[in-house]
């Protein structure tokens, strides 16, 4: 046999197993990672809505509960700065004279989001700072973590009963229809965060 030709055979047979085995552990790894989301999201009231936001960033989550409840914090964040963004827009553009009452609504809409959007801000800026679980100091900064999420909940919640009297059109329904997912991750995020808290406190 040649030389060349035997040292391609070496190569061929020693190296396409170890290959294959990598590509398994890190499918593998990928499987696990979205497996646990996808049954944490369980948890939830909004499993679908929770999976499909987060299986995205299975590769930074792994199988860490505080890596989700950041991940589901940031990506409710993302959503409700946008949704402010959105009402502060509409809000300029409406006409008070023609139709005060929705100005008005609109303008409350977007103090409540800005105040939503400043507590879950506060939420992920105390989840990247939180000590290790089972101190008294982890549940002091979950206990934060906790009531901003709640408060930003209440917060959009008010935003969409002042718009409840408002007449019916396109603006309120895409005002809605935003706000109503944006409702649904932050409390998915705090479903995940409840979740993590009591496994670091048992």
């Amino acid at each position: 046999m040649k030389p060349l030709l035997f040292l391609f055979l070496f190569c061929y047979f020693y190296t396409v197993p170890t290959l294959s085995y990598a590509v398994y552990d890190a499918s593998a790894a990928a499987n696990n990672a979205t497996d646990f989301i996808r049954t944490s999201c369980y948890s939830t009231l909004y499993p679908d809505v929770c999976y499909s936001s987060l299986s995205r960033y299975s590769n930074a989550i792994q199988r860490d509960p505080a890596r989700l409840a950041r991940a589901a914090i940031g990506v409710t964040l993302s959503k409700a700065r946008n949704l402010a963004v959105y009402v502060s827009n509409i809000s300029r553009e409406a006409d008070y004279s023609a139709d005060p009452r929705a100005s008005a609504a609109l303008h409350d809409c977007f103090s409540n989001m800005g105040d939503a959007v400043d507590e879950i801000r506060g939420s992920l800026k105390q989840m990247r700072q939180t000590v290790a679980p089972g101190s008294e100091s982890f549940r002091f900064q979950m206990g934060n973590v906790q009531t901003w999420m709640s408060a930003a909940l209440t917060d959009e919640e008010t935003c969409t009963d002042g718009l409840e009297d408002v007449a019916e059109g396109a603006m309120k329904r895409e005002v809605f229809k935003r706000a109503a997912k944006v409702k649904k991750l932050t409390s998915n995020a705090l479903a995940l965060v409840n979740s993590y808290v009591e496994k670091g406190t048992m």
